[in-house]
């Protein structure tokens, strides 16, 4: 209780924190004679204080356009503010409270807002106030003097709807979400903002989305934990009641006869309540006591540096130990999107322009230099440690001597200067091969030539039919959108944007040299190269005049813009989605026929790997246990004769069985080609690399190389072929997309002075109509948005957080469902369920929307097929809208949650806070033996965390609110891994084993004393001395079980990280459940009796501090009988226990005494030892087989490689189990490998496959099996080639040793989906049998 109290004492003081936030406030004081008071009016005629009323920080005072308004503006705490107060913001303030906006600074009055810890929508909203308003709160004395009355809907969760209307003037006007700004919002991009406070605390609408009463988390394991004790109770009661009768019996028989004993008999009452007494600690009433002591142990053990982020100086942080182990036991996930699996980063990736893909990674070529620079650094000084020794001389060489820094060139552009953003050639060839891979399909060869090829061929050939295609291309990128540049004070331009879409796509164009360097109220101002190119120097500058916006919505979904050329030309761009571009084309007939060609082949692409999913997963049987020999498990183990050991070319067979079975649980289907030549300029220039699978322009030859190629980059009979163009770009787009990129498609039309004219008037009066304005505009531009020529296509990447596609990929090995509820777009949400592999390539992707009216129908069709089994992988896509109808619905209710418990993932969009935690609480209500984990990292994901059986909060860019109401806060969400996988699972092994433990000891301690009393007459009398007794569970046995509940480690952190199928053992309860009790409970039984009767355990994987904890606790008893023997009163005879010297002069000094001990020990140990093996070797579990592999150092750097190869600091191939001496030799190209070592693969590859393979399958009418000829030259693994000795021997001692081994003859056999791993060790098969003669 006491640790409860101090969890909710700190969780208290974050929100402390929260609440005493400081704000701009209007007035100082309220009179109580206007406390509730709702004319807006009356309330602001006190606003002047006077000056013994006002007290301003030295914060407010320190402002200087607030030194004139110091007389009104004052600092509150956001606790103190109330509703109807007049609230000022400044620019990326936080809102304190439910506002109605009043004035703001803005363009036309307009705030821009940012409600990514509300909805999850990086894209920022525009607010303005209603005009009669805005026109009357310009200043202070002007909110002083305005009548206005207010009146606003009861508090509700609703965040997208609003009803409200003021009056101001007799004028009465409504108010709705384009008036309001909600608590958790952030104001961006606006200098400041007024507003009146109309909802505070509890009821802000982000605080009505959150859970009221939280309900009180418990771990998992405690509910049969508690079982455990009531059947113990029990227990106890009907073993008194017996001991009891059997008392009555002998008592009948042997007591009423015995003279000595007359008048000594005990009543029926008196004797049962003895024996309870006797027998109450058979009870653990202490092991709640102690647990809360281990998990304390636990908590400290879980400061994890792999869990600190250095970036954010962020470690994982507990805000409760009561659900430590629920960690090891989680089957369900629910992510937040926006900043917990995104960095929040829009990158431009990728572009299409006259049929030509080019891939855009200027971002990643800087990053690659910098490392670069950071190792020649490391280099240099480790040079100069091995000159210099002493601290002093390499702290002054290092300040004389540094890596000169990269020029400013490399970064961003200031506003006058003449040279782009293009890294050099070095960089990219010092670096991989490959910088950029999808995370989507990070197995897809990336053929789209560079952007930096792109500008050298526009320089190279600038009047050609492509250049002036691509110039306008970039033109349109940095015409067609809303952002306004900043001069900062060293020069460089940076953009303040209304979505960070646009950002990306305005910073692109500018490393591309199409630079806007101002954009007043209707122009926009440019610089880009003149004809002679970027190297020329000529920079050129013009200005666009700005004719009209059509702003973007999600019903449009596109935006477009009317400009005026300096030539005096009009030209209207356009971009959105390619849906709603596409049938506005000049040739749509034509486009959307190459389209469908483009869907076709995609669709067949996708079918095709889908089948090749249900191949695998039906290939996929029950995990074979893997049977074994422990002792050939000793690989250093040397031979009796003094030969050596032939243990390491015995693992040879096991070895590579796992190293195959890991590479099928690692890979996925490989992906189908599909591009039909839409990314090769010619075949002179489709230079195959063997390497990395590309075809790229080589650039290793230089510039000049270049030139002399540059007239077979592009083909310009193909730029002209409209046809071909949009076959070429409807394929790239369906590559971006299936690429997990955000794609967008351009298009433009020059139009004619009368035809603007003529649509400038309907335009005009749409914009001012004060009826149905928003349709009229949309009608409006249908009128002018037709008939576009095709500019071309991007392509945007949404950053992930580092190893959120690894992590997730490993969450799904472990058999845990991941479910993103995101209040973003569709679109948008399904584009980061591809980059994030929640979808995969081949993945039927099921989109609920109640609009169709085909939402029972589609949920009742997918979940016959999935029962069919024909479909390898689901995901349901479902919005917030269509959920509220499937809630509201009891027959769609229950039939989408029999479908939502069977797919593989539910993404769900626009959802609300309150919905996802409804999803969250049906889940965990209504699936049963389900433990739910919510993640995320804003306030709107409150509701949900505080809602699931375990909650993350994720200290991210939304804030710190997630974090402080969690129950573990993590900086990254990639720490899940060794979260759940590492110290969740062995915070779950270590309870379960501490509970175990308890009911052990007790159960044999207590049994003894049961056994006693047949020989008492059943009496009641203790075997054991009381004060002894009194100490046992305090001084003689807590330490060795607590110890074992706080260090326990079955496995290593590298296998468990290796290997998540491990996980799964935690949910299904396999180390703590009813059956492990009842077997504990039997050997305790059976030890008891051994004891008693003839008056250690094993420490198999057990940690020098278990064994310490058993050697205090055994010498602690001698200790203690020492003493019982010291404090005793001397002289007094004690005839019941042999005390006073009974140890040192009596049972002590009494041969017989220590040989029946030994005895008694040596037949606990055999009896331990033999249930444990026959065990392990005829019924082996999971953890059982990997506690012997772990032990081989090259399995062990298996494992190891794994974690390396994800954190980027080993190669991408894994290594082959067949090297003892070198694990990481014969690796595959990393990330850091250059050309040259590329080409000399490329041979050794080549050279491989040229020699003949040799296989012989022999079947003699049993089982095939298979021998090879030592004689030929076998293909052998890289690591073989490294000692082809190695090779043979194993090969022969396979087949000496190895006597059941499934062979395939299927040449695709060890490819296998991490999709298809559900949390079993499928496909490892092995049986070893040892060799004759001891080996």
């Amino acid at each position: 209780m006491g640790k409860e109290g101090y969890d909710d004492y700190r969780r208290y003081k974050l929100d402390k924190v929260e609440n005493n936030r400081e704000t701009l406030v209007l007035h100082s004081f309220r009179p109580a004679h206007e406390v509730g008071s709702k004319d807006f009016g009356d309330k602001l005629k006190s606003i002047v204080p006077s000056k013994g009323q006002l007290k301003l920080s030295s914060k407010e005072i320190s402002r200087d356009e607030d030194l004139q308004d110091s007389r009104h503006w004052m600092t509150l705490k956001w606790r103190d503010i109330k509703v109807g107060d007049i609230i000022k913001l400044r620019r990326d303030d936080p809102i304190p409270a439910d506002v109605v906006l009043l004035h703001a600074d803005g363009p036309n009055g307009i705030a821009y807002i940012e409600t990514m810890a509300l909805d999850g929508e990086t894209n920022l909203k525009s607010k303005q106030a209603p005009p009669p308003l805005a026109k009357n709160c310009s200043s202070e004395e002007a909110i002083a003097s305005c009548r206005a009355h207010v009146v606003v809907e009861d508090p509700n969760i609703d965040l997208y709807n609003f009803d409200g209307r003021v009056t101001v003037d007799g004028e009465t006007l409504p108010l709705t979400t384009n008036e309001v700004i909600f608590r958790g919002s952030t104001l961006r991009n606006t200098t400041t903002a007024i507003g009146m406070v109309i909802n505070t605390g509890e009821d802000c609408k982000i605080r009505m989305n959150a859970n009221k009463n939280p309900r009180t988390k418990a771990p998992a394991i405690q509910f049969i934990t508690n079982k455990i004790v009531i059947m113990l109770v029990v227990f106890v009661v009907i073993l008194a009641l017996f001991c009891t009768i059997a008392y009555q019996i002998w008592s009948n028989r042997t007591e009423s006869k015995a003279w000595y004993l007359e008048g000594l008999h005990v009543n029926f009452a008196q004797i049962i309540i003895g024996f309870i007494i006797l027998y109450n600690t058979l009870i653990p009433l202490s092991l709640y006591v102690s647990l809360e002591i281990i998990k304390v142990g636990q908590l400290v053990l879980m400061s994890d540096i792999e869990m600190y982020d250095p970036v954010s100086d962020t470690p994982m942080t507990c805000n409760t130990t009561t659900i430590l182990e629920n960690l090891g036991q989680v089957n369900y996930i629910f992510s937040d999107k926006t900043g917990t699996l995104t960095d929040n980063i829009m990158k431009f990736r990728k572009l299409s322009v006259a049929g030509y893909a080019w891939l855009h990674d200027f971002d990643l070529q800087e990053e690659a230099a910098k490392l670069e620079e950071s190792r020649e650094g490391d280099k240099n000084r480790e040079a100069e440690k091995s000159e210099k020794k002493k601290g002093k001389g390499i702290m002054r060489y290092a300040s004389k001597k540094k890596t000169p820094a990269r020029p400013e060139s490399v970064r961003k552009e200031s506003a006058m200067s003449s040279s782009t953003v293009r890294p050099s050639l070095s960089i990219r060839r010092s670096g991989s091969i490959n910088l950029w891979k999808s995370t989507a399909r990070p197995s897809k060869a990336q053929p789209e030539m560079r952007t930096e090829d792109l500008l050298r061929f526009m320089q190279h050939k600038p009047h050609s039919v492509f250049t002036k295609k691509a110039k306008f291309f970039l033109l349109s990128l940095a015409l067609c959108h809303t952002c306004l540049p900043e001069v900062q004070e060293n020069g460089d331009i940076e953009f303040q944007a209304a979505s960070p879409d646009e950002l990306a796509l305005v910073k692109a164009a500018q490393e591309l040299g199409y630079l806007v360097i101002d954009r007043p109220a209707k122009s926009i101002t440019l610089s880009y190269p003149g004809p002679g190119g970027p190297d020329s120097g000529e920079q050129l500058t013009e200005t666009y005049d700005i004719l009209d916006v059509i702003e973007f919505s999600s019903k449009r979904k596109r935006m477009s813009i009317v400009v005026r050329f300096p030539n005096g030309r009009i030209c209207i761009f356009c971009k959105g989605a390619d849906s709603a571009i596409m049938p506005r084309l000049k040739l749509a007939p034509i486009a959307l026929q190459k389209k469908n060609e483009v869907s076709r082949r995609s669709s067949k692409r996708k079918s095709i790997e889908a089948e090749e999913a249900l191949r695998r997963m039906s290939e996929s049987s029950p995990r074979n246990s893997m049977n074994f020999n422990r002792p050939s498990m000793s690989s250093n183990r040397k031979s009796i004769g003094g030969r050596p050991s032939m243990a390491s070319a015995r693992l040879q067979p096991i070895r590579d069985e796992l190293d195959t079975w890991l590479r099928r649980q690692e890979s996925d289907v490989e992906s189908v080609s599909d591009d039909s030549g839409a990314y090769s300029p010619r075949v002179s220039m489709a230079r195959p690399s063997f390497g990395s699978g590309d075809r790229r322009f080589s650039t290793m030859s230089g510039v000049s190389g270049m030139e002399r190629h540059v007239d077979d980059m592009i083909d310009e009979g193909l730029v002209l072929d409209d046809s071909a163009v949009f076959e070429r770009c409807f394929q790239h787009i369906d590559d971006f997309a299936s690429e997990g990129l955000r794609t967008l498609l351009y298009g433009y039309r020059f139009l004619d002075e009368q035809e603007y004219d003529g649509w400038k008037k309907v335009y005009l009066d749409a914009t001012t109509s004060l009826v149905d304005r928003q349709n009229l505009i949309e009608n409006a531009g249908e009128l002018i948005e037709q008939g576009f020529d095709l500019a071309g296509a991007t392509a945007i990447e949404d950053k992930l957080q580092k190893g959120v596609p690894e992590t997730i990929d490993k969450l799904r090995r472990a058999n845990i469902k991941i479910w993103m509820l995101t209040g973003d777009k569709r679109e948008t949400a399904i584009n980061i369920g591809h980059s994030a592999r929640i979808c995969k390539n081949y993945s039927t992707i099921v989109v609920l929307d109640h609009t169709t009216g085909e939402v029972e129908t589609l949920m009742a069709s997918t979940l016959l097929d999935i029962n069919k089994g024909a479909i390898p992988h689901s995901v349901i896509v479902v919005d917030g809208q269509t959920l509220s109808e499937i809630d509201n619905n009891e027959t769609l209710a229950l039939l989408f949650f029999d479908l939502v418990i069977l797919v593989d993932s539910v993404i769900c969009c626009r959802a609300s806070p309150s919905q996802k935690a409804s999803l969250v609480k049906r889940v965990r209500t209504k699936v049963k033996k389900s433990l739910t984990l919510a993640i995320g990292d804003g306030a709107n994901d409150i509701a949900m965390i505080t809602d699931a059986h375990v909650g993350i909060g994720i200290s991210g860019k939304e804030g710190l609110q997630a974090a402080r109401i969690a129950d573990y806060s993590i900086a990254q969400f990639r720490f899940l891994q060794r979260l759940l996988f590492v110290h969740g699972r062995w915070n779950y092994v270590r309870t379960a084993r501490y509970i175990l433990a308890t009911f052990w000891k007790e159960l044999l301690f207590y049994l003894l004393q049961a056994l006693y009393q047949r020989w008492t007459g059943y009496t009641g009398t203790s075997l054991f001395e009381s004060t002894s007794l009194t100490v046992f569970n305090t001084l003689f046995t807590s330490l060795a079980v607590i110890l074992l509940g706080i260090f326990e480690q079955d496995l290593n952190a590298s296998t468990l990280l290796a290997v998540p199928e491990l996980y799964v053992s935690g949910q299904r309860n396999a180390s703590f459940n009813f059956k492990v009790y009842i077997a504990w409970m039997f050997m305790a039984t059976s030890e008891s009796v051994i004891i008693y009767f003839l008056i250690l355990i094993e420490k198999h994987n057990k940690t020098i501090i278990s064994f310490l904890g058993w050697l205090i606790s055994v010498g602690g008893w001698f200790l203690w009988t020492l003493l019982l023997s010291l404090v005793f009163t001397p002289g007094k005879t004690y005839p019941l226990y042999a005390i006073k010297d009974g140890f040192i002069k009596g049972y002590g000094r009494n041969l017989l005494w220590w040989l029946v001990l030994i005895l008694t020990l040596a037949a606990l140990i055999l009896l331990e030892l033999g249930v444990s093996s026959v065990r392990k070797a005829f019924w082996p579990t999971d953890v059982d087989l990997f506690q012997e592999l772990q032990k081989d150092p090259v399995v062990r750097g298996r494992f190891e490689e794994v974690l390396r190869r994800e954190e980027g600091a080993s190669p991408t191939a894994g290594s082959d189990l067949g090297n003892d001496n070198d694990p990481a030799a014969g690796s595959g190209s990393g990330t850091g490998a250059g050309p040259d070592e590329a080409t000399r693969r490329e041979g050794e590859i080549q050279e491989l496959l040229n020699r003949p393979r040799v296989m012989h399958v022999h079947t003699h009418g049993k089982a095939p099996h298979v021998t090879h000829d030592d004689h030929v030259d076998v293909l052998k693994s890289p690591i073989d080639m490294h000692d082809g000795s190695s090779g043979n021997i194993a090969g022969a001692h396979q087949q000496q040793f190895l006597t059941r081994r499934k062979v395939s003859l299927d040449p695709n056999i060890g490819l296998g989906s991490a999709g298809d791993a559900r949390g079993s060790l499928d496909g490892v098969e092995l049986n070893i049998r040892r060799g004759e003669g001891g080996r």
